[in-house]
């Protein structure tokens, strides 16, 4: 039977080839929306479509629920057959490419041929397409840039803050099933990695087929991959797998440390298990004579191997092992150690809070400063302060001080635009009038390694800025973000100073780890924000957190875990080379 993922990339596909076709927007529209509510149906459609109900979906008139009828009476769709005769099913493909809409796709299928993802980049890279109408050398190489987001878009990875939330409602499912005496994630949403394959689930029962049943029969799952008596797979309808373990939970501290791993991690506990005589399973340590040592939490299994715990996030084999060993692993920064938050924007530029907002919600999350960094003049998309608007916010932070005195230190700061030219988009006499200044790069990322280093380090060396943002601007899993060379980054960060951040927002976590712990080595201060742009976003923080402890990251490593008065210090005598 034709699940609820199935029948909306049908209308998906039927939206994108009209709008290719040049239909307007209320009829593409209509499939769009039909699609997005059967993905938040919490049953299968052909349930509702066996009880006559299909008009009760959001979005679903007649003339759609007449095509959800037929596809699940017959599996096929006249209507679509129709389509695809007239316009190519392949160019639906070309529009998923960012920054390339049903238009490009048109152009240049009719002025072209292409008719496939392939064929365009071909002709991309053959210099075809900057003398086309609206073209030009840059929009084909933002094509070529868009070709190759799309590959590492359909990895089949996700990023961590869209599997997360998903992930956390089924823990709690579970938590609840009775019999259940513990539940928690394994894998690499455990681990904390930027983004995340299946969701792998250990669960703690002395009866796995209660759980296993209640855990199948969800509305939300479209189909069962596999059920045995310890493990069952699925799929849910917005397109999840997911795959749940039950252990009693006397062996539940094997299981999880298993599941979590990483494979190469396992590896080494596994020596370690061996040379303290045991063999170590996902069931149990077992010693040589057959016997068996259960463990009932993690502690115990790295105990038994002669192993401190290794917190997740560092079970990547990058030394934590033989750190264990030797007692030097880091005691990792955490979330209740943040105090402040320096990157953060508001309804002045382009937030969605306004500064009094803001800082009730920053107030309400336990911290003790917030900056507002609103974007700077040169960024038109975020709607960024001109110099008069810069200085009428200052005036408005100054009296939400004395309101807040007391409940929170308020920063007035900017996140200020390196141009593309390499210069910076405020003169040094108003950055000196700001309490903070964060720099970030967003425009012209595709600049040769030597010339947008050079842009950066100009913002580095520049005695008012105090943090780079989001250093690298990628964005998971669409854009990698700038070819930076990162050694000579953190080496000039170190020298002059200036802290790095690890944006929280889960879909940027920029730097990432393996940068961040590069960068800590060669003694740059990182900061941890969120970069909120609304109230909420200030939930990001644990995002920011993990990836700075998958960096080894200590307290002292981080800047906004430092009391006020220090914080305030440092920003207002930094030293400068």
């Amino acid at each position: 039977m034709i699940n609820n993922r199935e029948l909306a990339n049908t209308f998906t596909l039927i939206a994108d080839l009209l709008e290719i076709k040049g239909e307007n927007f209320y009829k593409t529209n209509a499939y769009r929306k039909a699609a997005e509510n059967l993905l938040e149906l919490s049953q299968e459609a052909h349930q509702i479509w066996e009880d006559g109900e299909l008009q009760s979906i959001p979005g679903v008139g007649k003339a759609i629920a007449d095509k959800i009828d037929e596809l699940l009476r017959t599996g096929e769709l006249e209507f679509l057959n129709r389509l695809t005769a007239e316009v190519p099913a392949s160019l639906a493909e070309m529009v998923k490419i960012p920054d390339l809409g049903p238009k490009k796709v048109k152009l240049f299928w009719d002025e072209l041929g292409i008719t496939t993802v392939e064929e365009l980049a071909e002709a991309a890279k053959a210099g075809k397409l900057a003398d086309l109408p609206g073209m030009g050398e840059k929009s084909q190489a933002r094509v070529l840039a868009g070709i190759e987001a799309l590959g590492r878009r359909q990895t089949g990875r996700i990023p961590l803050g869209d599997a997360w939330g998903f992930g956390q409602s089924q823990l709690m499912f579970l938590r609840a099933l009775p019999g259940v005496a513990a539940a928690e994630m394994a894998g690499s949403l455990r681990r904390m990695r930027d983004t995340i394959g299946d969701l792998d689930i250990l669960v703690a029962a002395e009866d796995s087929e209660p759980v296993m049943e209640a855990f199948s029969s969800q509305p939300n799952i479209s189909h069962i991959e596999g059920r045995g008596p310890t493990k069952t797979s699925v799929e849910f309808s917005n397109g999840l797998r997911a795959q749940v373990w039950v252990h009693p939970p006397q062996r539940f501290g094997t299981a999880l440390q298993y599941a979590t791993g990483s494979k190469d991690h396992n590896v080494r506990v596994r020596e370690q298990a061996l040379k303290k005589g045991f063999s170590l399973s996902e069931h149990a340590l077992t010693r040589e004579d057959g016997t068996e040592l259960l463990c009932a939490s993690e502690e115990e299994v790295y105990q038994a191997v002669g192993l401190p715990f290794i917190p997740p996030e560092l079970r990547e084999d990058r030394g934590e092992v033989q750190a264990g060993l030797a007692g030097t692993l880091p005691r990792l920064i955490k979330v209740a150690n943040i105090l402040s938050d320096l990157h953060t924007h508001s309804t002045w530029s382009d937030g969605r809070g306004s500064i009094r907002e803001m800082a009730e919600a920053a107030i309400a999350r336990g911290r003790k400063m917030l900056a507002v960094t609103d974007h700077s003049q040169s960024l038109g998309i975020g709607n960024g302060l001109s110099i008069e608007r810069l200085m009428a916010q200052k005036e408005e932070i100054n009296q939400l001080r004395q309101e807040f005195q007391g409940q929170i230190t308020l920063l007035h700061g900017t996140e200020m635009e390196i141009k593309a030219d390499g210069t910076l988009d405020y003169p040094d006499e108003i950055l000196a009038q700001l309490d903070i200044v964060v720099a970030s790069l967003h425009v012209a990322m595709r600049q040769p390694r030597e010339q947008v280093t050079e842009r950066m380090l100009t913002a580095i060396r520049n005695p008012h800025v105090d943090i780079i943002g989001h250093p690298t601007n990628r964005l998971i899993p669409d854009r990698a973000g700038a070819d930076l060379d990162m050694e000579v980054i953190f080496q000039a960060a170190a020298e002059h100073g200036t802290a790095l951040e690890i944006n929280a927002n889960p879909q940027r976590l920029d730097l990432n780890d393996i940068h961040a712990r590069r960068a800590i080595e060669l003694g740059v201060l990182l900061a941890v924000d969120t970069d909120a742009h609304a109230p909420e976003h200030f939930d990001f923080l644990p995002f920011g957190v993990a990836t700075a402890r998958r960096a080894w990251a200590a307290k002292e490593n981080v800047i906004n875990t430092w009391p006020v008065e220090k914080l305030l210090g440092w920003l207002e005598n930094r030293p400068h080379p």
